[in-house]
């Protein structure tokens, strides 16, 4: 064998030994061990799921602020709130049931002629609030999963990342050689599975952080449209 074969032999071997030249995250994922495997598919099923919550959040929000301002336009633009309110109930808009909760008190209150004023309007304020609370845990409900998924993923890409570690090392011992080319394919694996619970968890802790705002600008929405009916309601028990 001359000069020129010895070269290329020693070449090929190098590019053997150096392993692939660039990030390939589905061939660390093949080559991963079957518990990396499995927390690297867990991640991205949740990621998938959060960012499924996502979109349909966004969407849902959006028609929940459409449909409570074109009948909170509807209601104060109309002599005749309870067919306003009646109409409304059918298509399930959370300002027309805060204002059925706070009317069905008013109606309950003042049934058997003239009622206690104070105690009727602490009755119809109670009334509607707590119908306020329920329609912002309603709405906050389904962003559980997003601070789950934040506060959780990361944590499971670590320990992904530790199996994969410890599986290097036992590598090591079977090879009895601590050289890159032993170990570093292993560690690749390992910290990719980091990289996937950094990818699932950041999206799901920016969207909670910013969807948690939208809830409680859209519950302060709900309140102020609560407090202008009670005061309506308070100047009606005053004609009772």
């Amino acid at each position: 064998m001359d000069l020129t074969q010895l070269s290329a032999v020693a070449a090929e071997a190098a590019g053997n030994l150096a392993g692939p030249t660039r990030l390939d995250p589905l061939e660390l994922f093949l080559d991963a061990d079957i518990v990396v495997q499995a927390v690297i598919i867990g991640l991205i099923l949740a990621s998938i799921w959060s960012w499924a919550i996502i979109v349909s959040f966004v969407l849902r929000l959006a028609k929940l602020n459409s449909s409570s301002r074109e009948y909170e336009g509807d209601f104060w633009s109309t002599n005749d709130r309870e067919g306003a309110l009646s109409k409304s109930k059918r298509t399930n808009i959370p300002s027309a049931r805060v204002a059925g909760a706070g009317l069905d008190e008013w109606k309950r209150s003042t049934r058997n002629g003239a009622p206690d004023r104070n105690a009727a309007r602490e009755r119809i304020g109670a009334a509607m609030e707590s119908q306020v609370a329920e329609e912002a845990d309603e709405l906050s409900s389904k962003l559980t999963f997003l601070a789950t998924t934040g506060s959780v993923a990361p944590f499971v890409g670590l320990f992904g990342t530790v199996w994969g570690i410890m599986n290097s090392f036992f590598q090591i011992g079977e090879a009895q050689s601590a050289s890159l080319a032993v170990v570093a394919p292993g560690i690749a694996e390992a910290l990719f599975a980091t990289a996937i619970g950094l990818f699932a968890a950041i999206p799901a802790v920016i969207f909670y952080n910013r969807f948690s705002n939208s809830v409680n600008q859209y519950e302060a929405k709900l309140q102020r449209f609560a407090d202008k009916v009670h005061a309506g309601l308070s100047r009606e028990l005053d004609k009772a």
